[in-house]
């Protein structure tokens, strides 16, 4: 029979995974950063800078205390992780870069087909060559540096620009820091440590590590929830894992918010992780629009009962909320979600609506604590004026049915 997993616990044992049920106010040193990371697995970057960068605000939702500087040491000189590709490009823990020699290789395949070749021209092999010895030569090199521009699709990029990000995700290139978030590509053996470019896995070796550290992090899965974590294994692959590994795997149901029950797998070990899992801090907490514990939109909806969408891509007109709206969090429960702006010039964090979920109450103690998670995001945002009341009133009268 399935071990039964109650909605309670995949709540408690899923935000643990994912690093928010640490005190949010604790310290936060480098090398706990670097764990933290760890524990996720990635941590996805993002251009959008509407409140703060999707990496920045990831990881000051779980600790206020965090510093910008500490991941850019990372990254850049401690060479504790490596920017490349999941779902979305990611900052990554170095001990992970053995394990995408395959995606090197199946990225090395695209250039014989599609977009790659068409956009990178009629000498797209003598363009890669060209961009690959320049960078040897001359060191470090943005875009920028490279006189041909693109037009249209693909961000406008030109052949250049496009060797560059081919040999990047072909592994010749790496990212050894960011300017402004423009990519500084250099030769992957100046930046990779040895000991991780030049160990090279086996096929089986590699799908292996995917597949145990996916469970890890995911606590319980279904064989597509496996499978979609590092978007870099074929489902067969995985159906193959499973079977292979079926005496560390027990069957579990998990109660959804709704009452529903769905089948998934874990290891073995999982209860002991679900008495593990401690119970998340009330502080009331906004978490980035691509947040990993919202990655998979209908895990989430399944055991929070949180039905949400990014709606940055969306035409104005027919967002249901706004561009750049960031769920609440509180405790295990997701209370709302609220469209925020950051006016820089200005210095204003502006709350432009705030909804509030079936079921929760705009009480005193509430507000209070919105308006001092405000508060503290403002600063950490470099915000010194919070712009809202208008936003409260309006989600007080959609709790109350007024017009």
């Amino acid at each position: 029979m399935p071990l039964q997993i109650t909605n309670r616990q995949a709540r408690h044992l899923l935000l643990d995974l994912q690093g928010l049920t640490r005190k949010p106010a604790a310290p936060l040193p480098k090398e706990e950063l670097r764990a933290l990371i760890g524990k996720l697995g990635y941590l996805q970057l993002d251009s959008v800078n509407a409140v703060e960068r999707a990496h920045h605000m990831m990881l000051f939702s779980r600790a206020e205390k965090y510093k910008r500087e500490d991941l850019h040491a990372l990254h850049e000189s401690d060479k504790a992780l490596f920017e490349h590709w999941t779902h979305d490009a990611c900052l990554i823990p170095i001990e992970f870069y053995p394990y995408w020699q395959e995606r090197f290789k199946a990225a090395r395949q695209k250039l014989k087909h599609g977009a790659w070749k068409t956009r990178l021209g009629p000498h797209g092999p003598k363009t890669i060559k060209s961009v690959k010895q320049r960078i040897e030569k001359e060191g470090p090199l943005m875009a920028r540096d490279f006189e041909d521009k693109g037009a249209g699709g693909w961000w406008g990029w030109g052949p250049s620009k496009t060797a560059l990000e081919f040999l990047w995700r072909t592994g010749d290139l790496a990212i050894s820091k960011r300017e402004g978030f423009q990519k500084v590509y250099d030769l992957a053996e100046r930046v990779i440590p040895d000991d991780h470019r030049t160990h090279t896995p086996s096929a089986a070796e590699i799908r292996d590590w995917k597949c145990r550290e996916a469970l890890k992090r995911l606590g319980t899965a279904t064989q597509g929830e496996i499978t979609a974590f590092w978007e870099s294994l074929p489902p067969a692959e995985v159906k193959k894992w499973l079977a292979e590994n079926a005496r560390e795997l027990c069957e579990v149901e998990i109660t959804g918010a709704d009452g529903t029950k769905r089948a998934a797998m874990a290891f073995k070990d999982i209860e002991e992780r679900l008495e593990d899992a401690p119970t998340p801090p009330t502080r009331l907490r906004f978490l980035s629009p691509f947040d990993p514990v919202l990655r998979d939109r209908k895990r989430a909806e399944r055991i929070f009962g949180f039905d949400y969408r990014i709606e940055i891509f969306v035409p104005e007109k027919k967002r249901q909320y706004g561009y750049y709206v960031l769920p609440i969090l509180e405790g295990a429960r997701f209370t709302g979600r609220a469209d925020m702006k950051v006016h820089r010039k200005e210095g204003v964090l502006e709350v432009k609506g705030l909804w509030l979920e079936p079921g929760i109450k705009w009480t005193g103690a509430r507000e209070e604590a919105f308006r001092k998670a405000l508060a503290r995001l403002a600063k950490f945002s470099g915000a010194e004026t919070i712009k809202t009341d208008a936003a409260i009133r309006r989600a007080i009268k959609l709790q109350d049915g007024r017009p």
